[in-house]
């Protein structure tokens, strides 16, 4: 049975099934993961699925709700579980790679088509997403579906790639906001301008059926989201749209902090996301260049189909480029059309020598990931997570027992393990438990740079549970401490 299957297909597969690998024995580590992880359980535990909520009483207005509702329906399907949360990102990136694959299928052939999905599955930035909590994967998503149907419409296909334009464009409103329409009208607008192609070819598109069922789909829940909380709008719109793009220094983001790069950090986050093939593809280019057929791998962009391709990958690296807030998350809309060029490139490229390497290639992220995974979970090194504290303290807990307590700051993966339980407390309050303790046992989990000495003198009675990476899980009597004080008193 096996060998009737490709070489490509059983890679294709082996890659993608191996995610699954992490998905499931990675704990959430801080802070992307856990935090939408824990709005997504909210959303099920709440059962409001218009607001995501940043915590009670919080609203998360810093994206739309699609991958929120995706993660939350594997919650109440599937049940609680970090593979489950991950789960929908993997599915959306199957998609991906189903587009990706199509799109070179019916352009250039079998050939490109099958290494342009080798290519953009086992990219780094690919491989990471396909199994994170993250919005990444679902605007990659929308922005491949809608380009990918308009570049088949425009070349004779299907009618019904036409109406799906608009459902790749509804996804994207849904899963990251106005930005979709960023990446996808500038690579589209370009196009038309560099192939002196009239707009009016865009007509081949049902645009009142597409934009009334897009409005449809998209616009109630805008609506129902500034209804039910004023100023989503303003921040969303306004804020996460312009001024993060426009204001390097914008200091609006309520759920984190603004991440301020350099200008034009996005290319080098691109070789990153890209990884090995952006760099293997720069380096094949530059031999080929000093070979004298580099002018005629440019030359091959006169192709309309080609240049829609390129300029399908350039787009959100444009973009981003001025900048001044970027993550190397934003590149992974350009990575299917990126993996699309780098397929057609290598299999015209006079490399034939270097296929057999090829395959290896196309494996080393999906097993350095997995080595990275297996060491992680084996405690070869120390994660940023607070699953083994949080069970810990469940452990030791009993009904005279606090909530688990995190002195001055709450990190998002004991908000996500403690299923809301664990709570913040400061100093003061901590202290004001010795005079009026609510508890017989109290469970605090102090930053490890407050030295052990000072826990000890500040805390007379406690006693160490356990250490991870940040923390010291220490539990203590206050009724000890008491009679302690009355014991000197006397």
């Amino acid at each position: 049975m096996l060998a009737r299957i490709s070489p490509w297909l059983l890679v294709l597969s082996a890659i993608l099934a191996s995610r699954f690998i992490g998905m499931a024995l990675f704990p959430f580590a801080d802070t992307t993961e856990p935090r939408y992880a824990e709005i997504a359980r909210l959303m099920v535990e709440t059962g409001d699925w218009i607001t995501p909520w940043f915590e009670p009483g919080v609203p998360f207005w810093g994206k739309p709700p699609l991958s929120f509702w995706a993660q939350a329906a594997s919650i109440q399907l599937f049940g609680l579980s970090e593979f489950v949360i991950r789960l929908p990102s993997w599915i959306a990136t199957v998609g991906i790679v189903y587009l990706t694959w199509h799109f070179a299928l019916l352009l250039w052939g079998k050939t490109v088509a099958r290494w342009s999905a080798l290519v953009f599955s086992s990219m780094a930035l690919t491989y990471i997403s396909a199994g994170a909590v993250m919005t990444d994967a679902f605007l990659a998503l929308g922005t491949t579906l809608a380009l990918v149907s308009l570049g088949l419409t425009l070349n004779g296909k299907s009618t019904a790639w036409g109406f799906l334009f608009f459902v790749g464009v509804a996804i994207g409103l849904l899963a990251k906001g106005p930005l979709t329409l960023v990446l996808i009208g500038v690579p589209i607008g370009t196009w038309l301008v560099m192939t002196r192609t009239a707009p009016a070819k865009l007509g081949r598109l049902p645009w009142l059926w597409g934009c009334t069922f897009t409005a449809l789909v998209v616009l109630p829940w805008y609506v129902l989201a500034e209804w039910k909380t004023p100023g989503f709008i303003d921040y969303f719109i306004v804020g996460e749209h312009v001024r993060r793009f426009l204001d390097p220094g914008w200091a609006g983001d309520l759920y984190g902090t603004a991440h301020l790069q350099p200008k034009g950090m996005i290319w080098v986050f691109w070789i990153w996301a890209s990884f090995p093939w952006g760099l293997i593809a720069i380096s094949c280019l530059a031999v080929s260049w000093f070979r004298g057929k580099g002018k005629d791998s440019m030359r091959a962009l006169r192709d309309p189909r080609l240049l829609f391709v390129f300029l399908a990958t350039m787009g959100p690296l444009l973009f981003f480029t001025p900048a001044g807030n970027t993550l190397w998350t934003y590149a992974l809309p350009s990575l299917p059309f990126t993996a699309i060029l780098i397929a057609y490139w290598l299999t015209r490229l006079d490399l034939a020598r270097f296929s057999k390497f090829y395959y290896p290639l196309a494996g080393a992220v999906p097993v350095l990931m997995t080595v990275f995974v297996l060491l992680g979970t084996q405690g070869v090194y120390t994660l940023k997570t607070e699953k083994q504290l949080v069970l810990e303290y469940e452990k030791l807990a009993d009904h005279d027992s606090s909530p688990l307590l995190y002195l001055n700051d709450l990190p998002f993966s004991a908000r996500y393990y403690s299923r809301g339980a664990a709570q913040e407390i400061t100093s003061e309050e901590l202290s004001a438990t010795k005079a009026n303790p609510h508890y017989a046992t109290y469970f605090v989990a102090i930053p490890k740079q407050i030295s052990q000495e000072s826990v000890v003198t500040w805390l007379r009675e406690a006693n160490t549970e356990l250490l991870n990476r940040r923390y010291r899980l220490v539990s203590f009597n206050p009724n000890i401490h008491r009679q302690e004080l009355s014991k000197n008193d006397q």
